[in-house]
C-alpha cells in the first residue's frame, strides 16, 4: 500500500514521508507516535521553532533526557 502511494507523490513528499517515518519508527508506541506528530504539527504552525520547541521534540523522540543513552 505505501509503495502504491509513494508512486504518485513528488519526490520531495517522498522524501519528507520516509524521513517520518524513520524518526516515529522508534517509538515503542502508537500513543508516543500520535504525540510526537501532535506536536510537531503545533509547532510549526507559526512557522517558527524555538530552541525550547526543538529541546522538546527531541525529549519526545528520546534524543535528549535519556541516561546512556537508552532507548
Amino acid at each position: 500500500m505505501l509503495a502504491l502511494l509513494m508512486r504518485f507523490l513528488p519526490p520531495d513528499k517522498q522524501a519528507l514521508l520516509q524521513l517520518g517515518m524513520s524518526v516515529t519508527r522508534n517509538l515503542d508506541s502508537d500513543d508516543e507516535r500520535i504525540q510526537v506528530a501532535e506536536y510537531g504539527i503545533s509547532m510549526l504552525r507559526d512557522g517558527r521553532i524555538s530552541v525550547r520547541e526543538w529541546s522538546h521534540l527531541g525529549k519526545l523522540l528520546g534524543v535528549f533526557g535519556r541516561e546512556n543513552g537508552d532507548r
